[in-house]
């Protein structure tokens, strides 16, 4: 299989489609599938053609495209089922984290991601996964402000100090994290239907 190593090219109907497989463009496309500002189906497109150019957006069976495409990000992994992220749960933005990165694999490899030419995305992230992790804070830059966001504020037990260490994770959030959209309950949604067609505006 294609996916157990680093793959180049994937193949629909036959036709072999070439992989634009530089770590930046896979980091653009994950950008862009969490977007939420842009529709579902500019977001296939985009994804496509980031990754296969003219020739991807001329296929004719992009759904199969775009599955592959989906796959080869996750690198063969299995989808899991999106869930909606928790405040106290904070998913970072690799879009947003440039330098984190930069400062990390300098810190762990010896070597800059960005100032290469090219680098396969598999390459990329298998070093990303396994970036140093600590509990004790002795790791790479990405991971201690990681550790930052996702700590467990209700184990401090000093207010002030919680309090401070709440400032400081809303502001990391802010800086590296992916936007957490509001979600809307149906309580909201029918009660938002109910207003409108009090206006005369059925939804």
């Amino acid at each position: 299989m294609m996916w157990l190593s680093n793959p180049e090219y994937v193949k629909v109907d036959g036709t072999e489609y070439k992989i634009n497989t530089d770590f930046r463009i896979a980091l653009e496309c994950n950008t862009i599938a969490q977007d939420e500002s842009i529709g579902e189906y500019e977001r296939a497109l985009a994804i496509i053609y980031k990754l296969f150019g003219e020739e991807g957006l001329n296929c004719k069976n992009q759904n199969k495209l775009l599955e592959l495409a989906l796959k080869y990000l996750s690198k063969g992994e299995e989808q899991k089922p999106v869930k909606t992220k928790s405040r106290d749960k904070y998913e970072l933005d690799y879009s947003k984290c440039k330098g984190l990165i930069q400062s990390s694999f300098k810190y762990d490899y010896g070597y800059d991601p960005y100032e290469m030419k090219y680098l396969h995305w598999y390459n990329f992230s298998n070093d990303l996964q396994n970036l140093s992790t600590s509990e004790f804070g002795n790791c790479c830059i990405l991971n201690r402000i990681a550790m930052v966001l996702n700590s467990d504020l209700s184990k401090i037990k000093n207010t002030t100090e919680r309090n401070k260490q709440a400032e400081v994770k809303e502001e990391l959030r802010k800086k590296y994290c992916v936007e957490i959209k509001p979600t809307i309950t149906k309580e909201q949604e029918e009660s938002a239907k109910a207003f409108y067609k009090s206006l005369g505006i059925n939804l």
